[in-house]
């Protein structure tokens, strides 16, 4: 029987026992405990494990001290009024590298927001230089989202840079959240709602927090019962965040969750009314509790009126009396949202990950996102701007790679390495394609740690086209550089189809592809035969294909990989050439820039770097060191670089040379640093080592990075310490 049932047979078996004045108060009593068994179950997340319910933070944490960087969320009003955040040690890295174009608002259209809550989060993503875990979740469909919200149990829910540097990326607005729930949530109401001036403290401090960290606003669940007399002041701070995070941050967004009513009520409604309107009406938009019925998304647009798009209705994907049922269903919600012209709130989609879906996560993640795409359609596209890049990289993998050549040979992960992410279709039935298309973890990489695999059966005149991107790109005067790198076996052979379009002249498919195409001439309006630069510095195995294409006044619109075949000599048999044969190719990466963008890094005397919180440890014989590394430029402006690879020369009396003379030794990977700063942790030092070279290697946001003899370095003796 249903607690709130049972609750109710309880009340009418007291009910001529006992006094109208006690009856109510006891009501009141069974209802406070039945909403905060509701709030619980939300806050419960299934089949947690012991360790999965620790604590992010590590026992007996000290954030004013050094130690490996990591992202963690504020629990105390004290301490989000103390602003203790921006003392800490951890404060400049968890501070986003890529920001939200300027002054962007959201479309005017149904969007999807994305509320990312698992296991209380801060797991492998709270590792801000990135984790060991090549398995860790990561979300890579970034054109299917609009808003990604970092949600949590804790009263402040700081994003981790990584996800907010990967959004921003593609295009995606980032949310923090704001949360107070249980007997520990009213207390902190009680003080927040205190007055006028006190609401509107909190509000400046959260707004301080979002503009100084670089994410985008607020979602804001008071999921408590509050006295009518508290209302006032919580509107106030709703309103106050709202206009201080706008005029600190244009284009930011403040979001309430469908909980508390104007009444002071804990009881959702599910729907856009009278008793939750109030708060919609003086923030950004409201996301609402999920257990809608199939007429609230239409009702709530009509409520909303010109604002239906500010309307998110809630989906949980775990199901939990969720309309559609979630999981594999999740589409089922969508498909009415959608038809009802509002938007959509997706919580909790990491379910897959959670719950182990078959085969895999990679698979399951893929056919998931698939039912999304298919009920919604792609809201984001890219390429706009240039530069553009991609190596395809999601952000976890088993070894890193630099044009070619790994620096790295074990388990990482860091989201905050996702480039842009491919379009790749979800194909239900795997074995219809004689050609499995696939972001690869343990293919050798052109750059990071990922790449596209191509492989499977291929008849000689036969060619398959797999979708890579669908992009806004509005050509120029100047002549657009498209180069691309590839690795393929026998006679496998890899282009790129470009699609244009222009209002006045049509649209134009252009194939770039090298040797063997005679059978394309009919497909596309021109064939291009990419120029191939020899490069002294890239491993062997890989072929970079580059073109100049001018295109004024058209727009590419979609970027297609093409698999075909080299055409045979016409002396070898044709029986042979006309059957299917082995194919098997990787495209590395994709790169799309214009003449005056090449990239120029500052020499290395144009940088100041420093070595500080140095720290010596180890037994005798074996040293060890950790120090974290800053640098800037001297001229005193912001470093436009997005990315520093980090290594280290250990340098032994007979290789120390002077500064800035040409590089000898073997520069060891450590690294990835998004800020201007790299803690390195406990490094091993050799006996016979007289000192230290790490040397910052400059990367720019089209994929090229600085040579490591120009790059800039601090150096550090070890004898005698």
């Amino acid at each position: 029987m249903p607690l709130k049932s049972v609750l109710l047979l309880v009340l009418r078996f007291l009910h001529p026992f006992v006094t109208r004045k006690t009856l109510k108060a006891l009501r009141n009593c069974l209802n406070s405990i039945l909403r905060n068994v509701k709030t619980l179950l939300k806050k419960m997340s299934v089949d947690q494990s012991e360790d999965q319910k620790l604590d992010p933070i590590p026992p007996h944490f000290d954030p004013s001290k050094p130690s490996i960087p990591i992202s963690y969320p504020i629990k105390t009003l004290e301490d989000l009024d103390s602003g203790s955040y921006f003392t800490s040690f951890h404060y400049p890295f968890n501070k986003s590298s890529v920001p939200f174009p300027p002054n962007s608002g959201l479309a005017q259209r149904p969007r999807i927001l994305v509320c990312h809550d698992m296991q209380g989060n801060y797991l492998d993503d709270k590792w801000v230089q990135g984790g060991d875990n090549s398995g860790a979740y990561a979300i890579w469909h970034w054109y299917l989202i609009d808003v990604f919200v970092y949600f949590s149990h804790y009263l402040v829910s700081l994003p981790p840079p990584c996800w907010t540097n990967t959004a921003h990326r593609h295009g995606v607005k980032v949310l923090g959240t704001f949360i107070t729930e249980l007997d520990e949530g009213k207390a902190i109401c009680r003080k927040l709602l205190s007055t006028k001036e006190s609401a509107q403290k909190y509000a400046e401090r959260l707004a301080e927090l979002a503009v100084a960290l670089g994410f985008d606003g607020w979602l804001l669940n008071v999921e408590v019962e509050l006295e009518v007399g508290q209302i006032p002041y919580l509107k106030e701070f709703i309103s106050h965040l709202t206009q201080t995070m706008h005029s600190s941050l244009p284009g930011s967004l403040v979001i309430w969750y469908d909980s508390v009513t104007v009444d002071g009520d804990l009881t959702w409604q599910n729907q856009l009314n009278e008793k939750n309107k109030p708060f919609f009406d003086i923030c950004d938009g409201i996301f609402m509790n999920y257990t809608w019925k199939e007429d609230y998304p239409k009702l709530s647009g009509t409520v909303a009126g010109d604002r239906k798009f500010d309307v998110y209705m809630g989906i949980d994907v775990f199901g939990r009396g969720t309309y559609g049922g979630g999981q594999w269903t999740t589409n089922a919600a969508l498909d009415v949202i959608k038809k009802d012209d509002v938007s959509a709130a997706i919580f909790a989609p990491g379910w897959v990950y959670e719950k182990k879906q078959a085969p895999d996560f990679q698979t399951a993640q893929n056919r998931w996102w698939d039912l999304v795409e298919k009920s919604w359609g792609i809201v984001q596209h890219y390429p706009k701007d240039l530069p553009f890049y991609s190596n395809f990289d999601q952000g976890r993998g088993y070894h890193v790679s630099i044009k070619g050549e790994q620096v790295l040979s074990s388990q990482w992960n860091n989201i905050s390495s996702q480039t842009f992410q491919p379009f790749l279709e979800y194909a239900d039935d795997p074995t219809s394609n004689t050609i499995e298309v696939h972001v690869d973890f343990k293919e050798a990489s052109f750059s990071g740690g990922g790449n596209l695999t191509f492989k499977g059966t291929l008849g000689a005149k036969a060619s398959i086209s797999t979708r890579l991107f669908v992009g806004e790109l509005l050509m120029g005067d100047l002549p657009v550089h498209f180069t691309y790198s590839v690795k393929s076996e026998g006679n496998s052979q890899l282009g790129l189809c470009l699609e244009f379009s222009s209002e006045m002249k049509g649209k134009k498919k252009l194939l770039l592809a090298s040797g063997g195409t005679n059978q394309f001439s009919s497909k596309f309006s021109e064939v291009i035969v990419p120029h191939q630069p020899r490069k002294p510095d890239m491993a062997s195995g890989w072929v970079l294909q580059e073109s100049s294409i001018a295109m004024n006044k058209y727009t590419l619109t979609e970027i297609h990989a093409v698999c075909y075949r080299k055409q045979p000599e016409r002396s070898e048999s044709r029986s042979n050439t006309q059957d299917p044969a082995e194919y098997f190719a990787v495209l590395g990466h994709i790169r799309i820039s214009t003449s005056n963008q090449n990239t120029e890094f500052p020499p290395s005397t144009s940088w100041i770097v420093e070595g500080q919180d140095v720290e010596w440890g180890g037994s005798q014989g074996s040293k060890t060191l950790s120090l974290r590394i800053s640098w800037k430029l001297k001229d005193g402006k912001n470093s436009p670089f997005p990315r520093y690879n980090i290594y280290v020369e250990k340098l032994t009396k007979q290789s120390v040379r002077t500064l800035g003379g040409k590089l000898g030794g073997v520069q060891e990977y450590v690294g990835v640093a998004q800020v201007e700063a790299f803690y390195v942790s406990d490094l091993v030092i050799p006996s016979g080592t007289s000192g230290l070279k790490f040397i910052i290697q400059v990367c720019s946001a089209d994929g090229a990075s600085q040579k490591l003899d120009e790059a800039p370095f601090f150096q550090l003796n070890v004898e005698g310490q």
